[in-house]
Parts: C-alpha cells; structure tokens; sequence
C-alpha cells in the first residue's frame, strides 16, 4: 500500500477528536524532547515552541468562528488557553520560563480528547 492511500485510509477512519489527540501528542513529545535540549540549542527548542504555539492558534480560530458546536464557555475557555500558551511560550523564548505547563496543559487536553472503547463510554 503506498503512504499516499494509506493516509487517505487513515483520514477516513480517525474522527476529529482522534485526530486533535494524536496531534497535541505529536506536538507535546516534540516539546519533552525539546526540553531537554541545551538552552544553547535555539532552533530545537524554537520548532517545538513554534509548532505548539501555532496549533493552539488554530484551535483559538477555530473555536472563535461560528461554526463551532462546542459550548460557548469551552470555546471560551480553549481561546483563553491559546492567549496564555502564547505568553508562555514567550516567556521560555526569553528565558524566564520552563517548558513544564505547557507540557502540563497540552496532557490535560490529551486527558479531555483521549479516545474512549465503546464499553467504557456505556459504562460511565
């Protein structure tokens, strides 16, 4: 099978939510890694800043627009979430942070988007 039909297999079969959990994953484990780089080591820990900070400004955008279903306060919440990875973010940039909250908050949105077996969903 090439990667091409592949993808196009996976894109059917993942729902949004599996797909946003995949990617705070991917996004987070570039983050860990990125963490642990020598500070000396800018353009390791800048991808990884820029890649977290980038997908948390889609979700503002997304969850800003109309067309959104989520309730009202989540979106809410999400954009407020977005406006602090941003300053966060910044403050590692700069030196005055460390990359553990953001790590922290991209895990508890793994926690909220984790993929749910159809037996545990009947039973809660």
């Amino acid at each position: 099978m090439s990667v091409q039909a592949y993808q196009q297999a996976a894109a059917r079969a993942e729902s949004p939510r599996d797909i946003e959990y995949r990617l705070f994953g991917q996004v987070t484990r570039a983050l860990i890694a990125a963490a642990e780089l020598d500070r000396g080591d800018l353009s390791g820990r800048m991808d990884a800043l820029d890649w977290n900070r980038r997908m948390w400004s889609v979700l503002a955008t997304d969850c800003a627009g109309s067309a959104n279903q989520l309730p009202r306060q989540l979106r809410a919440n999400i954009i407020s979430l977005s406006l602090w990875v941003n300053r966060h973010t910044s403050a590692i940039m700069r030196n005055e942070a460390e990359f553990g909250p953001l790590i922290d908050v991209n895990k508890l949105m793994m926690q909220g988007l984790e993929p749910r077996n159809d037996a545990s969903s009947a039973a809660a």
